[in-house]
This record gives C-alpha cells, structure tokens and sequence, in this order.
C-alpha cells in the first residue's frame, strides 16, 4: 500500500531517520497482516497510524506513534499478550509499546509473534475480522488544528 501523500506531509517535520523508521516499520506491518486498514492521525503531540482489519480504531491489533526522537510500536491490547522475553511499556489497562529509536530496537522475530497474537486478540473480539478480505485503505481519520512538532 503506497503511503497517502497526507502522511508523507504530515511527516515532514520529522528528522530523515525518524521518518525511514516509520516507513519501515510500517512496511513490515503490512507485510505480515497485508489484509490490514491503515487509520491516520495528525494529532496534537503525534502523528499516529492504527493498523485494523476494518476501519474501526475498536478493531486495531497495533499502532505506531511518532514522536521527535523515538517511535512508539504500541499494542491496543498489549496488557493481554502473552508474556515475552521482549519487554513493553505501559502501566495502563490495555495499550503497551516498544520504544524503537533506531533499526536495532525493531527484534523482527519477537514483534511477529507479538503482532500476530495481537491480530488473533482483535479477531476473537469481533469474530467478523477473521474472514475480512479488504481492499486495503489508507484513511486519515483527524487532522488537529495545534500541533507540537519538532523544530527543523
């Protein structure tokens, strides 16, 4: 799925190496799910792309959140994955994240294991996603007026 050009401007102010982590990041998440929608948001302190098999933020299995100086892969229902040797973060009631500043936070094996558990929690709960055959979307979901970005 070609990125929409809202994402690549939304983007901008962000350092070179920030943005190549998020579009490898992102590829790699539409590899492993490619049935997989992509919501996005130009929010007040981040830009912000879910990863669902509907066009529902309800149904996301992932998301990343970026940031001036890291990314956050984070998990909607990452208090529910199965304990790993890859550690996340949160103390909330359901979202956890990996922070990931550079190509060697990203450990492929574990975050294909987390990412596909994470697609079966989001199945089980809304059993029509199992099936879905979509035609994979891009969609931007909110554009904030105020926003805090980086300085270039």
């Amino acid at each position: 799925m070609k990125a929409k050009l809202e994402l690549l401007k939304f983007l901008r102010p962000y350092d070179e190496s920030i943005q190549q982590l998020v579009f490898e990041l992102r590829k790699y998440i539409l590899k492993l799910v490619p049935e997989t929608n992509e919501l996005i948001w130009d929010n007040y302190n981040a830009v912000a792309m879910a990863y669902s098999k509907s066009d529902q933020l309800k149904d996301a299995f992932c998301h990343i959140a970026v940031y001036a100086k890291h990314i956050n892969l984070g998990f909607n229902r990452g208090s529910e994955l199965s304990k790993r040797d890859l550690k996340l973060e949160g103390s909330g009631k359901l979202i956890r994240h990996l922070k990931v500043r550079s190509t060697e936070d990203f450990q492929k094996d574990s975050i294909e294991q987390i990412i596909y558990e994470a697609v079966g929690i989001s199945e089980r709960r809304n059993k029509n996603l199992a099936n879905t055959e979509t035609n994979r979307k891009s969609i931007v979901m909110s554009v904030s007026e105020k926003k805090i970005r980086p300085k270039n």
